[in-house]
């Protein structure tokens, strides 16, 4: 799953492929947001880590899960 993190005062997005579920995205973001933390971590798929501050989320976009298709359609 792909996701997109908009950051305050920053004209780049972060973009990155998680094998994380949507669902378990969302409720780790609504926990941080909810318990006032100070970061949200993620991890994508070739292990890297990702620490983006609570007060400097503008938006987070959660793509679909759907696998990408090789080859041409006729």
């Amino acid at each position: 799953m792909e996701i997109r993190i908009g950051i305050i005062n920053t004209g780049r997005e972060l973009n990155f492929e998680t094998s994380t579920s949507p669902d378990d995205v969302r409720a780790q973001v609504t926990a941080a947001l909810e318990q006032n933390a100070a970061q949200v971590s993620f991890t994508d798929v070739k292990g890297n880590s990702y620490i983006v501050p609570t007060a400097n989320l503008a938006f987070i976009e959660l793509g679909t899960e759907e696998s990408r298709r090789v080859g041409f359609v006729a």
